[in-house]
């Protein structure tokens, strides 16, 4: 299976179509009055249907298990055709398409089963994905394509060449396939006059976004938020409590972490773990998504 524990929890929503094609009208009249032998072709075949999308994973062996939270199957007739809509809704980490299509045919496979006694000439038709809503590639086009960001390794060690840096390498990584351009990269040490110094600087030339890691340890003082809470016009805590809540899923020290987001007038600040794991959570919890920030940030000063 195709590896989705970095990936949030969101709501998906998938469409499918399914088309039955009987070969003569008193199949559809039949349907319509309820007078087909093996019983109602409507009210079974959506039983059907929901039966189908739940199995899903046991047919499909990629398919990763997920809880279905909504389906609805409608029927819309026209001519000899009857159009098969199935939708279904979750709030997980991957999308529901190919559970609405297999819904969509099983719907659409019982159908034939229980029509084939009075009609031999039926059909089946353009299984095929209408819609699909959720997840991040659902936001992506949202965002700016102008942001300029700047990452700060904090660290003694690093700064010393004792050490290598990774943690802020990933964040790069993170923020290019976000198509946020990189102004700066530094590393410094852990001293608040140049954590601050930096923050100041880079804040004064305009640039959108400056992230920090490192300088959060436990051990020793917590540098890099004490060093930039008192810079912050807004500290911003639903950013501070995704990037835990994210971390907590997926290690129990999570909840020791002290993320700093907030902002000095219009750049956003984050200061991150300086672990690479701790670093590379943080951000897939928070982006693309937290880039809507500067469509805020952009309409207040137009208020």
């Amino acid at each position: 299976m195709v590896d989705i524990t970095h990936k949030a929890t969101t709501l998906r929503t998938a469409v499918a179509q399914a088309i039955v094609k009987v070969s003569k009208p008193e199949t559809i009249t039949a349907i319509q009055t309820d007078t087909v032998p093996k019983g109602n072709v409507f009210a079974m075949s959506k039983a059907a249907g929901l039966l189908g999308v739940k199995r899903t994973p046991d047919i499909l062996p990629d398919c990763h298990p997920l809880p279905i939270e909504f389906t609805s199957v409608e029927y819309d007739i026209n001519g000899l055709e009857i159009i098969v809509l199935f939708t279904v809704k979750t709030i997980y980490k991957t999308g529901v398409e190919v559970e609405a299509m297999h819904g969509a045919s099983v719907v659409a496979l019982n159908m034939y089963d229980m029509l084939k006694p009075i009609d031999k000439g039926i059909e089946i038709h353009a299984i095929k994905l209408l819609n699909k809503k959720g997840g991040k590639s659902d936001f992506r086009d949202r965002f700016r394509k102008d942001l300029k960001a700047v990452v700060i390794v904090c660290s003694d060690t690093i700064a010393a060449g004792h050490k290598e840096d990774k943690a802020g390498k990933a964040i790069i990584e993170k923020l290019e396939s976000c198509d946020v351009k990189i102004e700066d990269y530094i590393i410094i040490p852990d001293e608040i006059h140049d954590i601050q110094e930096k923050a100041k600087t880079f804040q004064e030339r305009g640039v959108d976004l400056i992230i920090y890691t490192g300088g959060t340890g436990l051990s020793g003082r917590d540098v890099t938020p004490e060093a930039l809470l008192p810079l912050l016009d807004r500290r911003i805590p639903g950013i501070e409590e995704t990037i835990r809540s994210y971390g907590q899923d997926r290690t129990p020290f999570s909840m020791l972490s002290r993320s700093v987001a907030g902002t000095i007038k219009d750049t956003l600040i984050l200061a991150l773990p300086g672990s690479t794991n701790g670093a590379k959570e943080s951000m897939d919890a928070i982006f693309p998504s937290v880039l809507h920030i500067f469509r805020i940030l952009q309409g207040a000063r137009h208020d």
